[in-house]
């Protein structure tokens, strides 16, 4: 019986849960990040408008905005993110990121794996490594992407990738996940009938096989499929009816024009989902490649993100989450120190700066920093292997760890990373 088909991968959901459990590393103990949201921010979010502004430098370094106060001497953060500058003791920020070449394609590819691109072999993003190397909590899975994701299992293979939702939360009226939807029609009385007259069909063949062990195994996997579908916990997960429209309103529901409910939805989403036990939740918000018109750009995406982000830190706070759930805001890359002719900032690796909070992290820590016009690194500088190093090493994993890439190749999961025990609690 086809349930539902994955997102670009051709595969069942009872497929893609016997295939997740092949080559389980159960020995991978959980660290203090007992589950993970990812934030990501495609296309390059400027540092000097947001998490490291430099207000003292001359204007066409300094950009269009002035700067937000945080409860931290000395530390300030952009004009247009006044409710996270308020809670930016609970925060950790890297202004010292180091990252490769300023192309989008290379840049997310590096920042998202802490591998740079290249042609030989393809690797998996973090939420793939930890769907490889720990099982699920409940009938939820262990990794979900909030939307649509492609190409992040590099050579784990399809298996390890994320269950994706397809719809998006921000549509309260049509909002329904794909693969937990029964076909038009059919209710859970017929769906059950079905699944009776599927069971007696497999025992009519293991009359007939001399071994009925691989029925049995597959038989697993379905019945955990099943029980995605009809379990109310599965469903009250991903139902944001449940939460209050005071809390709703908190994360900025409808209140922004042009995006409006994304950013607070689909992080309400994701705090519910990490509430319920799924270990790692990723979401994207906003489009970020400001090469004209910043100030603009930034008065569209920034709000909506300002007003959501910083609820979910006290959300989480408040239900006693933050200190298991690592939260990271993650772009690609940083913006040139100048503003261009045409009002806006191009492509910048050498120094950017990527937020986090939780998880065993320390807060209120922001570390490193970039030079007064940011175009290098000042001091402390981390590149994305050491900051990925740090990551799985919050959540449990060892970054040295040989995982198995196709030919029978070992491959550490992040090659000569070094934790940064300076911003760990």
């Amino acid at each position: 019986m086809r349930i539902g088909s994955l997102g670009g991968v051709g595969l069942t959901l009872g497929q893609m849960l016997q295939l997740e459990a092949a080559q389980k590393d159960f020995k991978t103990v959980e660290g203090p990040a007992k589950s993970v949201i990812q934030i990501r921010l495609g296309g390059g979010v400027a540092a000097q408008e947001s998490w490291n502004p430099k207000p003292e430098s001359p204007l066409e370094y300094r950009g269009p905005f002035g700067v937000s106060k945080t409860p931290i001497p000395g530390i300030v953060l952009g004009e247009l993110m006044p409710e996270t500058a308020k809670i930016a003791d609970k925060l950790t920020v890297v202004r010292s990121v180091v990252g490769k070449i300023p192309d989008h394609g290379q840049a997310t590819y590096h920042v998202m794996r802490g591998y740079p691109m290249t042609p030989a072999i393809k690797h998996p993003t973090i939420g793939t490594v930890v769907n490889h190397e720990f099982q699920p909590r409940s009938a939820l899975p262990t990794y979900i992407a909030i939307g649509n994701a492609k190409d992040e299992t590099g050579y784990l293979g399809a298996q390890y990738g994320p269950f994706t939702t397809g719809a998006d939360p921000a549509s309260d009226s049509s909002f329904q996940i794909r693969d937990l939807t029964l076909p038009g029609g059919l209710d859970v009385a017929a769906f059950e009938s079905r699944k009776q007259i599927r069971d007696a069909i497999n025992n009519e063949f293991r009359k007939l096989e001399t071994s009925k062990a691989p029925l049995d195994t597959m038989d697993a996997y379905y019945q955990k499929a099943y029980d995605m579908i009809s379990s109310e916990e599965v469903k009250d997960a991903f139902d944001l009816s449940k939460e209050p429209e005071k809390l709703k309103t908190e994360y900025g529901k409808n209140q922004f024009e042009r995006q409006g409910s994304q950013a607070g939805m689909r992080m309400l989403l994701a705090r519910r989902l990490v509430e319920a036990g799924v270990r790692f939740v990723s979401l994207n918000y906003g489009e970020w490649d400001h090469h004209s018109g910043i100030k603009t750009a930034f008065e569209l995406n920034m709000p909506a993100f300002d007003k959501a982000f910083s609820t979910l830190i006290r959300d989480l706070d408040d239900r006693g989450l933050l200190d298991n759930t690592l939260v990271w805001v993650v772009s690609e890359m940083g913006r040139t120190p100048k503003i261009n002719q045409v009002a806006g900032r191009d492509h910048w690796s050498r120094v950017f700066s990527l937020a986090m909070a939780g998880g065993g992290l320390k807060q209120g820590a922001f570390y490193g920093d970039a030079d007064a016009t940011s175009s290098e690194v000042a001091h402390d500088g981390v590149p994305l292997a050491d900051l990925h190093s740090t990551l799985y090493h919050l959540m449990g994993i060892n970054s040295d760890k040989e995982l198995m890439a196709s030919g029978s190749r070992p491959m550490e999961i992040i090659d000569g990373g070094k934790v940064v025990e300076d911003i760990l609690a």
